[in-house]
């Protein structure tokens, strides 16, 4: 008898790396230690909390601050920060640690995880990616110190300003307080510096590659084009959105006009897969969290800490509806060509992403109950918060059911992980050429 050898695909590796991560974050973090009371965590609660560590989402079924020690929080920030540059780019400076080779199979899986159209030298694009990363967290949590040093103390201050910096780049959302960074809606420099590293975070590597090599090269890709102009473009539209939409910071007494615009610039910038809030958004309109959802589901670009279906999706899609309009066959942009595996693709993930959503929207209302006060946005809010690995909510995570843990979760990990590698993974699917092809037919559409 003979027996097949068993291999995983790349997209198998990737979602079972990513599994087995969040499963040892959980095992250490259901641990006594790890909590300030010394007890045991639901191991439920803490993998949901290592799920949303390591897919840099932000919701939690426990308070971060009271609930977890001090060796908690440190897991927690360890999750994210691996999570946010993805556990290959670990995996292969752990290799040149030990002085061990990168196989082709690693390099291939490093390419997938940082969306990366060539190899090139491996090891130099991780070294970039991991140099670039510090320096950006290091130079932020500096510029935050500045800050929260005068507020907290010295070692207080530190602490919270490494943990910031690293949850803000990595666009997690954790934070060490019960409510945000709502107490600091009359602090512009702290809410600028924030929204710098959740920037910075979005817009991939990639991209920073592009712009670090620019003096070099004299030119941008045309992702980076494209990654820049979309995601730029949507802080814009959803600035002056908010700004009309969002009377409660008009209405408040203590900010000027200029702290009101900073905040209305912050709300713009976060729901980009960030989480942090200086309004909690229980208080915001119905206009207000329709853009918000709009910001949350599109995230932020390929290769980078944030997830969505990314600008440039959107970016691709708003130029092919344009190209048909017009009549044109094909599909342009900063006078180049998208393939037409872009356009293909980028239909494909917003069809696949609005089904899971539909799908969990729908089995969360059959699960959870809705507050009087709220109507169908309660649910909707969370789901694409997930997804989007946002880390916003207005108040159903922390009351969710085991089943609402569970399709949270998927949710989570499909957002971070992305949903071609998990269709990928469970359908085993490798890309091959058919033999034969079958006649062509047009139907009617529209």
């Amino acid at each position: 008898m003979v027996h097949k050898k068993f291999h995983l695909t790349l997209s198998q590796t990737l979602s079972l790396g990513f599994v087995i991560i969040i499963l040892i974050g959980s095992l250490l973090l259901s641990l006594p230690i790890a909590s300030n009371t010394h007890s045991s965590t639901n191991f439920l609660d803490a993998l949901f909390t290592a799920t949303s560590a390591t897919c840099v989402t932000g919701l939690t079924v426990v308070n971060t601050v009271t609930h977890w020690s001090l060796f908690g929080k440190i897991i927690i920030l360890l999750l994210v920060e691996i999570g946010g540059l993805g556990f290959m780019t670990f995996a292969v400076l752990l290799f040149n640690i030990v002085r061990r080779k990168v196989d082709l199979t690693s390099q291939l899986l490093v390419r997938e995880s940082l969306s990366l159209s060539y190899t090139g030298n491996i090891n130099q694009i991780v070294f970039l990616v991991v140099r670039l990363s510090l320096i950006i967290q290091i130079f932020g949590a500096g510029l935050i110190a500045i800050d929260f040093i005068p507020r907290f103390g010295i070692l207080k201050g530190i602490g919270f300003s490494i943990f910031h910096a690293i949850s803000a780049f990595c666009n997690a959302g954790f934070d060490l307080f019960d409510n945000s960074l709502v107490n600091f809606q009359t602090d512009p420099y702290l809410l600028f510096v924030i929204s710098l590293l959740i920037i910075s975070g979005s817009l991939g590597f990639i991209v920073w590659k592009d712009l670090l090599f620019y003096r070099q090269t004299h030119r941008l890709s045309l992702h980076t084009k494209l990654a820049l102009s979309t995601y730029l473009g949507f802080i814009v539209i959803g600035f002056f959105i908010l700004l009309l939409t969002e009377r409660n910071f008009a209405e408040n007494q203590s900010l000027t006009i200029f702290q009101r615009l900073v905040n209305t610039y912050f709300m713009a910038v976060t729901p980009r897969t960030a989480g942090f809030y200086t309004l909690p958004y229980s208080k915001i309109s119905l206009g207000g969290l329709f853009i918000s959802m709009v910001l949350m589901l599109i995230g932020g670009t390929p290769g980078s800490t944030a997830g969505g279906i990314k600008s440039t999706t959107i970016g691709i899609l708003v130029a092919k509806v344009w190209s048909t309009i017009r009549g044109k066959e094909d599909v342009t942009m900063f006078h180049r060509r998208f393939s037409e595996d872009n356009v293909s693709r980028s239909l494909t993930v917003v069809f696949l992403v609005s089904m899971v959503m539909v799908v969990a929207t729908l089995l969360l209302f059959i699960t959870e109950s809705v507050p009087t006060k709220f109507g169908l946005e309660y649910v909707m809010f969370e789901v694409v918060s997930a997804f989007g690995t946002s880390g916003l909510t207005l108040g159903l995570t922390p009351n969710l059911s085991v089943i609402g843990k569970i399709i949270i979760m998927l949710l989570m990990f499909i957002g971070r992980v992305g949903i071609f590698t998990v269709m990928f993974s469970l359908l085993n699917t490798n890309k091959s050429k058919s033999a034969y092809r079958y006649p062509q037919e047009n139907v009617l559409i529209g």
